[in-house]
């Protein structure tokens, strides 16, 4: 029951803060930008500024799919933020900037995020299937099953620790997006406030994930260490 409640209430949790940002990215898109400048050209007006005329600026299937990829040097663009002249698209272009610029100023959150992705990526996806494998073996195999979920807890670790220096990475991306907009005049001392709306609501994404996935760490810490019962 235990599990069934922190389940249902991480969820909710998560499906709040994607609604938000949905919401919030839905409204501002329908809102011009004052330079009218499309996401592209905000992102390319960003990265110039700052001496990063190598990074490509490409265009991407999906919504909300924006990324930077630190490996290729390429900023990818969803459709909605791509080609459209809102406060929204400025937002996310300006932030997915700013992790360009984070990559050239070699900031360490984001190296050690790069650094730890394979890993925490395999661990969030086998982690928390070995640990409840190893309790339930451990009835049959002994000492052998705390050591599977042990191997699991700790490969589940590395997944909260990534999703932990995500957020760092992600409120100063957004820092960073924000100067720039207004330093670049791309947006009004008007259209700051909104601007910012957006990417607020987009950091709290990670928020939720991040407390979910502590929330589940301490979880399974307790059974496997503290001798917990459901």
């Amino acid at each position: 029951m235990t599990y069934l409640v922190l389940s249902f209430a991480i969820m909710g949790l998560m499906l709040l803060a994607t609604r938000n940002v949905r919401s919030t990215f839905s409204r501002y898109a329908k809102v011009p930008v004052r330079s009218r400048l499309t996401g592209a050209q905000v992102a390319r007006q960003v990265l110039d500024s700052h001496g990063l005329h190598h990074v490509r600026i490409e265009r991407i299937e999906g919504e909300l799919t924006d990324h930077y990829d630190p490996r290729e040097k390429v900023l990818r663009l969803s459709e909605p933020v791509y080609d459209h002249a809102s406060l929204a698209a400025a937002g996310v272009a300006a932030h997915e900037a700013g992790h360009a610029l984070q990559d050239k100023h070699g900031y360490l959150p984001l190296q050690y995020r790069q650094g730890i992705y394979p890993l925490a990526n395999f661990g969030s996806s086998f982690g928390v299937l070995l640990i409840p494998l190893g309790l339930m073996a451990g009835v049959i195999l002994g000492p052998m099953g705390f050591w599977i979920a042990l191997m699991g807890f700790i490969l589940y670790l590395c997944a909260v620790l990534f999703s932990v220096i995500t957020l760092p990475v992600e409120f100063n991306a957004s820092s960073r997006a924000m100067a720039a907009l207004s330093h670049g005049g791309i947006v009004s001392s008007h259209e700051y406030r909104d601007t910012e709306k957006v990417l607020n609501a987009a950091a709290m994404t990670y928020v939720a994930a991040t407390i979910g996935a502590v929330v589940t760490l301490l979880y399974y810490g307790s059974l496997l260490f503290g001798g917990a019962e459901e």
